[in-house]
């Protein structure tokens, strides 16, 4: 598969495991024209707005958020994208109905992480393909050093507030052996799975999430730095050598292209990825 428009679309990334969360789900997709896929947990639509660039297919997204839903709803306008505010606990699509199915950074939210799994296997098909990412437990001390550093010295991560960072509004996360159990035991049979971004620049998670995002969602920004900065503004980044958020972005990169070629052998990983089909 050509993810080349994708990586267009991602220009303005900062967040180099989100980058590759994007590009390792719609790998793991796959989607052709025709088919019935489901963001479940949407968001703000990048996914489906990405995978709409690709192919025709019938898309669907659903979240519980209704102000990132306003904003799918805009950002997503005129592309025949079907959205509705939901609970990933009752799904509100018939039994089999669906072809394919994306759960990323969702199942670790959810206050019954069975009950999530069991509901994507109804509304799938036998045969039907299920592509999710989660957050690893053993995440590099780097990504977010706050919250390994509040684990080790008060012996629970912070959870909520601006310095939340890998654990906002989490559950659980998860080792690799533990979510691919749960998978398995909700019906499906894995297919891969895939260990995703040990390499990252130092505090990736507060620069992005608590001081990016946050300044973003305040309106604190001019409009030359959102063209660089905002993920839904790529084609507004004209690559210009004279931003400085450009510069930002060439560091970010230059240090994400370590993770390249990466067997999963490292000891710690921000998320892991799994491919998996849903049994008769």
């Amino acid at each position: 598969m050509d993810l080349t428009a994708i990586e267009r679309q991602l220009r303005n990334e900062s967040d180099v495991a989100y980058k590759r969360r994007v590009l390792t789900m719609i790998e793991f997709l796959d989607p052709q024209p025709g088919e019935r896929i489901l963001d479940c947990g949407c968001g703000m639509g990048f996914y489906l707005r990405a995978m709409r660039s690709l192919q025709p297919a019938r898309y669907y997204g659903l979240d519980g958020d209704k102000r990132a839903l306003a904003f799918a709803r805009q950002a997503l306008a005129g592309l025949g994208i079907s959205l509705v505010e939901g609970d990933v606990l009752r799904l509100p699509f018939a039994d089999s109905s669906l072809d394919k199915v994306l759960l990323t950074e969702v199942l670790e939210h959810l206050p019954d992480d069975r009950q999530g799994l069991a509901e994507i296997r109804r509304v799938l098909r036998p045969g039907g393909i299920l592509a999710l990412t989660v957050p690893q437990r053993r995440y590099p001390a780097l990504y977010d050093p706050i919250n390994r550093i509040a684990e080790g010295v008060f012996g629970r991560p912070i959870r909520h507030g601006p310095f939340a960072g890998i654990w906002a509004n989490h559950e659980r996360l998860y080792a690799p052996e533990e979510v691919t159990a749960r998978v398995q035991e909700a019906g499906f049979a894995i297919l891969e799975g895939r260990h995703l971004t040990h390499y990252c620049f130092p505090f990736t998670q507060t620069i992005v999430y608590t001081l990016g995002k946050g300044a973003i969602e305040r309106g604190l920004l001019p409009d030359w730095v959102l063209r660089s900065a905002h993920r839904f503004r790529s084609d507004d980044n004209r690559g210009s050598p004279w931003n400085p958020i450009n510069w930002a972005l060439a560091v970010f990169n230059a240090v994400d292209r370590l993770n390249a070629g990466d067997t999963g052998r490292k000891g710690t990983y921000v998320n892991y990825a799994i491919k998996a089909q849903r049994k008769a």
